[in-house]
């Protein structure tokens, strides 16, 4: 019988370096352990949405078979719960084949819905989502923020002042149930132990000086608009059935570049804002991360971090192969 090799998971801040671990991984267990990867983005799913969510490349995409990438189009919604169902097979297919789902990525709602459950949270309302809309034109998503500290101070404390998307279904939650969304994290309806990655490790990529992955952040974003990035926003826009409220179009350096071309704020400003909102979204992505215990941590910015790691994946792969 084919052994069903347990899932890795590979976590980290925005450019801490995952995609090209999670090659090198992939090539060190190759050919006795195939790997296919399990993308954990929330925008890598959107079609058309390539240079600006750093998007793996084609050749990358050939060398090792990747999951949920343009799954979606921009105009649709792709929830956390979605995810949890599409990984959750994924994880059974791949295994089935004999394969080693190895998922990778940094939206850590995903990671922690997958792991430790996700609750029956209240769906959405579309006349509260659009009251809520009305109230931030008229009074800004700061000043919901505040409102969302007094009803929720948890979920208050980890969200931006700016984090119009988040807010925005933190108060949704709250006004539909009577409940804070932190309280539906509390009573989670599945068990860790009843996980689809089993018994599998969670490795985590990051950095000792948060100044190397700023540094990475800045280079990063000025490459992307070398490579087109605002002209592959321009044709987004030119669509014209996308808004800037979708959650395709929330996502960091969409959002600002959408602001830029709508005369919100200078074109010159647009580099600075968007690695400020990129920096921002890695401290986030760090808090979250340390949200859970259980991760195996590598310091992305030591010298031979991707050696350690693809060391240190190995031995749990074999480990877990002779157990």
């Amino acid at each position: 019988m084919t052994h069903a090799r347990a899932a890795i998971a590979l976590a980290g801040p925005t450019a801490s370096g995952k995609t090209d671990a999670a090659l090198a991984i992939a090539r060190a267990l190759a050919p006795r352990v195939p790997v296919e990867i399990i993308s954990v983005d929330s925008a890598l799913v959107y079609r058309g949405m390539d240079i600006g969510t750093a998007k793996p490349t084609p050749a990358e995409r050939a060398a090792v078979p990747h999951h949920l990438i343009d799954i979606r189009d921009p105009r649709e919604a792709y929830s956390a719960a979605e995810f949890v169902q599409d990984a959750t097979r994924l994880i059974g297919e791949i295994q089935a084949r004999g394969a080693l789902p190895l998922l990778v990525g940094g939206t850590m709602l995903y990671f922690k819905a997958l792991m430790d459950g996700i609750d029956d949270m209240p769906a959405a309302d579309p006349a509260v989502r659009a009251r809520l809309d009305a109230q931030a034109a008229a009074e800004g998503w700061p000043a919901l923020h505040a409102r969302l500290a007094q009803v929720d101070p948890q979920t208050a404390a980890r969200l931006a002042p700016g984090d119009s998307q988040r807010i925005q279904r933190a108060l949704e939650v709250w006004h539909v149930s009577g409940r804070p969304l932190s309280s539906f994290h509390t009573t989670k309806t599945g068990a860790a132990s009843a996980s689809p990655m089993g018994a599998g490790a969670l490795f985590s990529l990051e950095p000792q000086d948060r100044a190397w992955l700023h540094d990475r952040i800045a280079r990063r974003f000025h490459a992307m608009l070398a490579a087109g990035f605002l002209d592959e926003v321009m044709r987004l826009r030119a669509r014209g059935d996308l808004h800037p409220d979708l959650p395709s179009m929330r996502c960091v350096g969409y959002r600002q570049a959408w602001e830029s071309l709508d005369g919100l704020h200078p074109m010159a400003s647009l580099p600075e804002r968007g690695i400020a909102a990129t920096r921002q979204l890695a401290k986030r992505q760090i808090t979250w991360l340390r949200g859970m215990p259980q991760r195996r941590t590598i310091a992305c910015d030591a010298p031979g971090a991707t050696q350690e790691l693809v060391r240190a994946v190995c031995a749990h792969v074999q480990s877990d192969m002779t157990a």
